[in-house]
C-alpha cells in the first residue's frame, strides 16, 4: 500500500499490538462519564453514533480469523468526513486530558481488511 493513512492515539502502547492504543474506547468511556461536560458528551455521541451508522464494521483484525485483536485500524486519506468526525473526538479527549496524537504511514503492516474508509493492519515486527 502506498496510500497515505491517518490514525488517531493516544500516548500509551495497546497491550496485544504493542503499537500506540487507538482512542476509540477512551471515547466511548468519557461519553458515559458522569463527570464530563454534558456538552462534551453530546460531542462523543454525536461523533461515535456518525462512525457507527457510516464506516464498516471490519470483519477481520487478524491473519487468521481466531485472531482478533492484532489489527490496527488505519483510516485512508480520502474518508475525510470519518476524519473530522475523529478529529471531533480527538479534542474532546485532549481537553479531558487524554493527550491524542495524529500519525501517519504509507506501510501500516500486514494488510486484513480494508474497505473504501479503512484498513487494518497487523503491524510489522519493527513497529512494535
Amino acid at each position: 500500500m502506498s496510500a497515505r493513512l491517518i490514525r488517531f492515539v493516544l500516548l500509551q502502547r495497546h497491550p496485544d499490538t504493542g503499537v500506540a492504543e487507538g482512542i476509540l474506547r477512551v471515547a466511548y468511556e468519557l461519553r458515559d462519564e458522569v463527570g464530563v461536560p454534558s456538552y462534551d458528551r453530546i460531542a462523543l455521541a454525536e461523533a461515535l453514533a456518525w462512525l457507527g451508522k457510516h464506516l464498516p464494521v471490519p470483519n477481520r483484525f487478524g491473519r487468521t480469523q481466531s485472531d482478533r485483536t492484532r489489527g490496527v485500524s488505519w483510516f485512508k486519506c480520502t474518508a475525510r468526513e470519518a476524519i473530522t468526525r475523529v478529529r471531533d473526538i480527538a479534542r474532546v479527549l485532549d481537553e479531558s486530558g487524554h493527550p491524542v496524537v495524529q500519525v501517519e504511514t504509507t506501510r501500516p503492516g500486514f494488510i486484513v481488511y480494508e474497505d473504501d474508509f479503512q484498513v487494518v493492519a497487523e503491524p510489522f515486527a519493527s513497529k512494535r
